[in-house]
């Protein structure tokens, strides 16, 4: 049998723009809590959200801003940040969603790249001063206009709005289409700049419902949403999943933080919660843990990089997470093309990340020939559907590296399909380690040894080496009050594993590089390994 499936089709894709979307879920649930933010303590019904929505849509018609401008965000999370999303779609405008975590440099690219017309930021958040920033580039970009959030500007964008009529509003609404493009996300890019996945209302709008509906919302459900806006975790798992379905997005905070994250939870009774595994390893190594209710969660989505097993079955056990699902995607897919579901065994749920989402397609090919492989071998996972990007923006040849001629998107992920459709993500094309002739995936390592009893994290990367072409690290991070050395390591491993995948290098941890959606960043750490062990006449020599 051949590694590839496509998604059920007996629910029909949604044919209608963002805007139009939630002017349905405001006729039917106009009462019903939208919008909770409990840092700021904001609360909006799902009535009260359209009305601020609009209110941040006419200030944008006010200053000029047309179908397909694109309006910049730089900010953590916050309720104004969820306002600009759907009023930048009630309006036309390209969203374009600035990673907070961006410096000077970045942000004039992005800018610069995307062709930002009004930029609305925060002032600053933790130790980034962004007021500062723009000012720095402020005289190198085209942008016109920037708006300072929780300011007097915030004010006067809502007050010039008062110029631009309802009919004129929906005058400008009712011209948008799905196919329009809607969204700019720069994918984070281990060489050179990062890329601007452009996507449509089609793309976002319906993996974010098929996403509530692998969650199996309703209006009853409240989702706490600690994961950043400016990634489509945040705001298509997130936001869009309980928009289409009438569910309450609460926000616990600006940033990730576990005991905020927590007591929303508890105060909001939340039915669902997100995280990346760090997100979830942070909240399981909370000390009062077992102090919070957290008797009305029910699911949620662990996403964003390999989930491990054991934290998988804490979340489940700890977190009364029953239902929680496995997610797989990427920002160029809108972005997920595969989730566990509520009714997969726990087993499925902790060993793969499910089946193809409902109306993808999905195959896995040998990266040398494109074939499509067996099932059970590893392979090139790719994607083809509603979900796949329109491209990168003003990029035709990335994008035509990306998708080929058939639509398929090439995701450098590789992966194996077992007999049932359910795929398993063995790692990377280019993190994959050839060790003396071997193919090494460093998933099926750091699995095992999150097994050991004082392992907290571990990430296993490849290092250059003049005799095997690449020796195996592992990185690890231990529990507090744990003592290992690299020795006891190995010996967990030995009579286990196979012998060439045990690791020659261990080195012990306090924390891991990590972008700011919580995505451990291997390249970096591989930098930081060949300085550090002095290989760099071998690493010199493997790429000469």
């Amino acid at each position: 049998m051949q590694s590839s499936a496509s998604g059920p089709t007996d629910i029909p894709l949604l044919k209608e723009t963002i805007s139009a979307n939630l002017g349905r879920t405001v006729a039917a649930h106009g009462d019903r809590d939208a919008l909770v933010s409990v840092e700021q303590g904001l609360r909006f019904t799902y009535r009260e959200l359209a009305a601020a929505v609009d209110g941040v849509a006419t200030g944008l018609m006010a200053l000029d801003v047309q179908v397909g401008d694109r309006v910049g965000i730089w900010s953590p999370n916050c309720a104004e940040w969820v306002l600009v999303q759907y009023a930048t779609a009630r309006i036309g405008a390209i969203l374009v969603t600035i990673n907070p975590a961006y410096r000077s440099t970045e942000l004039e690219y992005v800018v610069n790249q995307s062709g930002i017309s009004v930029l609305v930021a925060a002032e600053s958040f933790s130790h980034s001063d962004y007021r500062s920033m723009v000012e720095e580039v402020w005289d190198r970009v085209r942008a016109r206009r920037v708006v300072y959030l929780q300011t007097s500007d915030w004010d006067d964008l809502l007050a010039e709005g008062a110029a631009v009529s309802a009919d004129q509003l929906e005058e400008r609404s009712a011209g948008l289409r799905p196919d329009d493009p809607i969204n700019i996300q720069y994918t984070s890019g281990t060489t050179g700049f990062p890329k601007g996945a452009t996507l449509s209302h089609r793309n976002i709008l319906n993996n974010g419902f098929f996403v509530g509906e692998a969650c199996g919302y309703s209006p009853a459900d409240r989702v706490c949403i600690p994961v950043p806006f400016y990634h489509c975790f945040g705001m298509v798992l997130g936001n869009l999943a309980c928009t289409t379905h009438g569910a309450a997005m609460v926000v616990p905070a600006a940033g990730f933080d576990a005991t905020a994250t927590l007591r929303a939870c508890e105060q909001e009774r939340c039915t669902s919660l997100y995280g990346v595994p760090t997100m979830f390893i942070a909240e399981l190594g909370q000390h009062d843990l077992d102090d919070y209710d957290l008797s009305s969660l029910r699911t949620g989505i662990m996403a964003g990089s390999p989930c491990p097993v054991e934290v998988m079955k804490q979340v489940v056990d700890r977190m009364n997470m029953n239902e929680v699902t496995i997610a797989y995607g990427m920002t160029e897919t809108s972005p997920v093309s595969t989730q566990t579901s509520a009714d997969d065994s726990l087993h499925k749920r902790v060993t793969t990340v499910g089946r193809v989402h409902p109306h993808v397609e999905v195959r896995i090919v040998d990266p040398e020939t494109g074939g499509t492989v067996p099932r059970g071998q590893a392979g090139e996972f790719m994607t083809r559907g509603y979900s796949v990007m329109l491209g990168y923006w003003d990029d035709e040849a990335r994008t035509a590296e990306a998708i080929d001629d058939q639509g398929w998107m090439h995701t450098g992920d590789l992966a194996t399909m077992d007999d049932d459709g359910y795929i398993n993500i063995v790692g990377r094309i280019k993190d994959m380690i050839i060790r003396g002739g071997e193919n090494v995936y460093p998933r099926e390592i750091e699995e095992y040894l999150y097994g050991h009893p004082d392992v907290v994290e571990v990430q296993v990367i490849g290092v250059p080496d003049t005799r095997y072409g690449e020796e195996i690290m592992a990185w690890v991070q231990l529990r507090d009050g744990a003592a290992l050395d690299a020795e006891d390591i190995k010996e967990f491993c030995r009579g286990q594993i196979a012998h060439y995948k045990i690791p020659r290098y261990v080195k012990f941890i306090g924390e891991f590089p990590m972008t700011i959606t919580g995505k451990i960043q291997k390249y970096l750490m591989r930098e930081m390994s060949i300085q550090e062990l002095g290989l760099g006449q071998a690493a010199d020599k493997r790429h000469a």
